[in-house]
């Protein structure tokens, strides 16, 4: 059977947003949704049974109001939902070691700070057994249009990358940031155009794998960060990398600062597959 799309949520508007994102993404690639709240009563001083009682009555109606948001994305998709108890990123990284994909909102709030997803959002994205999905609120789109930042060591990346285009059916583009190697530099064209061949050949082999997807690619000399975070605004998805559970600038800040979803591939993603 087919691992599901796991999504957190915390009952914030931004972690609702994801549940959205994530129900429609389930139906898109014909998987399950699973809902997923963590919670514990550590957040209260002392703990008591009503302490007990109240917090289990509030996290049941926050997976109940996230369903119903799934639902009326795509009415009868098989969703279940399920609370865990105790701390946010090892919780949802046990989660995820079952799941195609984890999608989590980019800011959420809770009744403490160890509680806040919004905070474990990094954590797991340079850690989880599976890609990361980060929404960061209501969708702009659809644009047609995968995004995705690479270099000459983004196999993974760009692998993940050309699939979802190929899966969705849009264009794909490409952006290759390079910086001038000192302050001062003055481009010239000839070394602006071997950056542009450079850039070329480390996508030639994902161009000729999937020739039906058309492509676009951009050569940046300057930073990656805000030619990535320009082309979220009219993208439906941006794609980036992770290497050795660590999370470069460049992530980060795209993470931080897109305007639509953002996954995160690490190497070891492309090597485990489809579940």
């Amino acid at each position: 059977m087919n691992a599901p799309v796991l999504v957190a949520t915390d009952g914030s508007a931004v972690a609702t947003e994801a549940v959205r994102w994530a129900a429609a993404e389930a139906a898109r690639t014909r998987r399950a949704l699973r809902i997923v709240h963590v919670s514990g009563v550590w957040a209260y001083d002392r703990p008591t049974r009503n302490a007990y009682r109240a917090v289990g009555e509030r996290e049941r109606e926050i997976l109940a109001q996230a369903a119903r948001a799934a639902h009326a994305v795509v009415p009868g998709l098989p969703v279940d939902t399920a609370m865990i108890w105790g701390k946010v990123t090892p919780g949802l990284h046990r989660e995820a070691e079952r799941a195609a994909l984890l999608v989590l909102g980019r800011h959420g709030h809770g009744l403490s700070a160890t509680l806040r997803l919004g905070s474990a959002v990094t954590g797991l994205a340079a850690n989880a057994p599976c890609p990361v999905v980060v929404v960061p609120g209501p969708a702009n789109g659809p644009h047609g249009e995968v995004v995705v930042g690479y270099d000459d060591d983004s196999s993974a990346v760009l692998e993940y990358a050309f699939d979802e285009a190929v899966r969705r059916g849009v264009a794909l583009r490409a952006i290759h940031a390079w910086m001038p190697p000192y302050p001062g530099f003055t481009l010239h064209q000839q070394i602006f155009d071997n950056a542009e061949a450079e850039a070329g050949r480390t996508l030639r082999p994902w161009r000729e794998r999937h020739p039906q997807v058309r492509l676009v690619t951009q050569t940046v000399c300057g930073g990656a960060i805000p030619a990535l975070n320009a082309a979220s605004a009219r993208a439906d998805l941006v794609v980036v990398g992770a290497r050795k559970a660590i999370l470069g600038s460049v992530t980060n800040g795209v993470l931080h600062g897109a305007r639509c979803p953002v996954v995160v591939v690490q190497p070891a993603h492309a090597l485990a597959g489809s579940r």
